[in-house]
């Protein structure tokens, strides 16, 4: 039966390529390994030649050499495995390292819709522990195959010289425990790794929603259904892994009965012999143990099997998540990050256009008829126009869920336009590198995040020439400036991940300031105000206003009183008011003034938002 799909074999190959493991060291790794069960071998043989003649009471110098020899291989057992795993292991670690940051260089590179569709927590797992599982391809499936053939040959061969019928009788027996009982429970071992690696994503996912929103879950009363979802995910985990166990115990099954296979065939095999004076008794004590130790190579084939599963599985997850494969191709995969930069944009059959000097002292972000919707979703918001360019702001104004967010991505070039064109200077910024457009466009999500460590570092992420007089300066003026002077270090305090400790208010102040210090022509931000009350809303978008008048500015608000410094406000609504009705459109544009004299709908938002 098939163990893996083809796409699974595909991705497998793939990502072994950007491993990039070093030959020689494997090598080295896989005869240290199989030295070191070749000495186990040898070790239970000599033991048992050792007991046999010790039997027949020779001299004690026909001894002397088996007895050094048992003690040699005893030593040579433990330590040949030592330095193995120390070997084998640096491969597999540097082969994670040089995968993770081809990973981190492709996600910067491929189209981000295929990152932004996904959950934070299915992110995280396919970041961290599926590129482990990759990795652990390496010492616990390719070595171990490896080994186990090597291993198998050398006794077999060694074991024909004393008698070739009993040799025949180990290599079918060592065949069975090593090919057979894997292949026999590979379904099993198949449905149970897929259903483990499942769960385990979900049960990543659910608890980066727990732990991230557990305040709003449980003003919303939705604690429990969270919980209810950790169980379940759980529970899955629980259900794979009694499922791998039983095809496990299947496969020890089947090697445990080979092993006493093996004995008593050399037994039904030597013992004719050693009548027909054609073997020795020594040697029949020698041909019926030695089995006893070559098994175990072989019975670490079920578990390799298990872990080719888990690594291909999460093989193809990592290709799913950079998007198309002729992003990066085996033959780009040991260049530089340059190189393959450049050979990723070739593979996509895309020309990739650089940022030019015009771009950045005069940028124009350009949308017409643009369409814009999450990949695979249906469209959220048509027929939208607009132009951001320096000294101009525009406020983007609508209910919430109506694809604000969603406009500001695709406004940001990290979600593909559904239909329309948006452009940068005339420029599809589709056919811009992110990491060059990012220098002319500066995005703060939402939920952007803030980095464990000091408040300064947080501010130098968007800018890293920025110097503390300029960071001190920008908190003063999105008001921190108190809050920074209360805290033991000033600036250079750390906060912990995600900003915890910090209040959403603050938390938001430091977004914006973030936004402020990048050198980036045109800021895009999303609820600068939230968290806030009135008059603190008002007066960071007042100071967010000033401060970008030599910027353009497009900010996504539910705030309407501190507008009146807005170029335009544009009102996004649904078609005839109805929220079942998609997409949404533009269904009012105009200066502050001209909506509160023309707009009724606007005049009555304004009029009841502090009540």
């Amino acid at each position: 039966m098939r163990i893996l799909t083809p796409q699974e074999r595909s991705s497998l190959r793939w990502a072994i390529s950007l491993l990039r493991v070093d030959k020689w060291r494997f090598v080295s790794a896989l005869l240290l390994a199989s030295l070191g069960i070749g000495s186990s071998i040898a070790l239970g043989a000599t033991s048992a030649w050792l007991i046999a003649r010790a039997s027949q009471m020779p001299p004690v110098l026909v001894l002397s050499v088996a007895a050094t020899s048992v003690r040699l291989f005893g030593v040579s057992r433990a330590l040949l495995r030592y330095i193995q795993r120390l070997v084998s292991h640096r491969v597999a670690l540097e082969g994670m390292d040089h995968l993770r940051l081809h990973l981190y260089d492709q996600i910067t590179q491929a189209d981000l819709s295929h990152v932004t569709s996904l959950r934070r927590g299915d992110l995280l797992a396919r970041i961290g522990s599926d590129v482990d599982e990759v990795g652990d391809f390496i010492v616990k499936s390719a070595l171990p195959a490896g080994v186990a053939a090597i291993v198998g040959c050398g006794t077999v061969g060694a074991l024909a010289l004393l008698s070739p019928g009993a040799a025949v009788i180990l290599a079918l027996c060592l065949i069975a425990s090593g090919v057979l009982a894997p292949l026999v429970t590979a379904r099993a071992q198949r449905a149970a790794q897929v259903e483990g690696i499942e769960a385990r994503s979900s049960l990543s996912s659910a608890l980066v929603t727990v732990i991230d929103g557990y305040d709003e879950l449980a003003i919303n009363g939705l604690v429990g259904r969270a919980q209810a979802e950790l169980e379940r995910a759980e529970d899955r985990i629980e259900s794979s892994r009694k499922g791998a166990a039983r095809a496990s115990a299947w496969a020890q099954f089947i090697d445990r009965a080979a092993m006493g296979c093996a004995v008593v065939g050399a037994l039904l095999v030597g013992i004719p012999s050693v009548n027909a004076q054609i073997l020795s008794a020594v040697a029949l004590a020698v041909i019926a143990l030695t089995p006893l130790s070559s098994f175990e190579a072989s019975s670490q084939m079920n578990s390799a099997v298990a872990q080719l599963v888990r690594s291909a599985q999460a093989a193809a997850r990592i290709d799913e998540l950079i998007g198309p494969r002729a992003l990066l191709s085996a033959k780009n995969a040991g260049q530089e990050t340059a190189d393959s930069t450049q050979g990723a944009h070739a593979a996509s059959g895309k020309h990739k256009e650089t940022i030019t000097p015009e771009m950045v002292s005069s940028p124009l972000l350009r949308a017409e008829n643009l369409s814009i919707a999450w990949p695979n979703s249906p469209e959220l918001v048509e027929g939208l126009d607009l132009e951001v360019e320096r000294g101009r702001s525009i406020a983007i104004v609508g209910p919430s869920g109506i694809g604000k967010t969603t406009l500001l991505y695709t406004l940001a070039g990290l979600i593909p336009p559904r239909e329309g064109s948006l452009t940068l200077n005339d420029v599809s910024l589709t056919d811009i590198p992110h990491e060059e457009s990012s220098s002319v466009l500066q995005v703060t999500a939402e939920d952007a995040h803030i980095f464990a460590t000091s408040i300064f570092e947080n501010l130098r992420v968007a800018n890293p020439d920025l110097d503390k007089q300029q960071a001190l300066d920008l908190l003063s003026a999105v008001g921190l400036e108190q809050w920074c002077a209360s805290l033991p270090e000033g600036i250079d305090t750390l906060i912990g991940a995600g900003a915890t400790g910090v209040s959403g208010g603050e938390r938001r102040r430091l977004l914006v300031a973030r936004a402020l210090a990048s050198p980036a022509p045109i800021i895009l931000i999303d609820e600068a105000s939230e968290h806030l009350d009135p008059q603190s809303a008002d007066a960071l978008m007042r100071t967010l206003a000033q401060r970008t008048r030599q910027r353009g500015l497009l900010i996504v608000t539910h705030r309407l009183s501190a507008l009146q410094l807005a170029d335009e406000i544009i009102l996004m609504g649904y078609p005839d008011g109805d929220p079942r009705k998609r997409p949404a459109q533009i269904t009012a544009r105009g200066t502050f003034e001209q909506l509160v004299q023309n707009n009724e709908h606007f005049r009555w938002a304004l009029s009841q938002e502090d009540q």
